[in-house]
């Protein structure tokens, strides 16, 4: 199971810190990603990292203002968003992928789904 939390109402150029706490899978053996979805829009890609934690991945679009981690000893992944924009308003989901996919933003490579946390940046 994929939980999120940390999500929240925060003013443009805020920041906000989303958690994932990951239980049942081998923690260590899963690349982990999120992703958002704002209404009527497609599933997007935000960012991912690699097992070990060493190789990250993050939309154009976030780069330079999210940083996703991980603590493998907590079965915990989190992204920092900062100076956070309307367009960042969303549902954001963690996700797994038993195939390491880190490098991979299609949604399907991420066999595991949170349910999400809703986002919402006023202007």
């Amino acid at each position: 199971q994929l939980v999120e939390s940390g999500g929240g109402l925060v003013q443009a150029g805020g920041s906000l810190r989303l958690s994932c706490e990951v239980s049942v899978l081998v923690f260590d053996t899963y690349a982990m990603g999120w992703f958002r979805q704002a209404p009527g829009k497609e599933r997007e890609f935000v960012a991912a990292i690699s097992m070990n934690g060493k190789d990250t991945n993050y939309a154009d679009s976030v780069r330079g203002r999210f940083t996703i981690s991980r603590i493998n000893a907590k079965n915990m992944v989190y992204l920092q968003m900062n100076s956070l924009k309307s367009d960042d308003t969303a549902v954001y989901h963690c996700a797994a992928s038993g195939r390491n996919a880190w490098y991979s933003r299609i949604p399907s490579d991420y066999g595991h789904w949170g349910e999400g946390t809703q986002v919402t940046v006023s202007s």
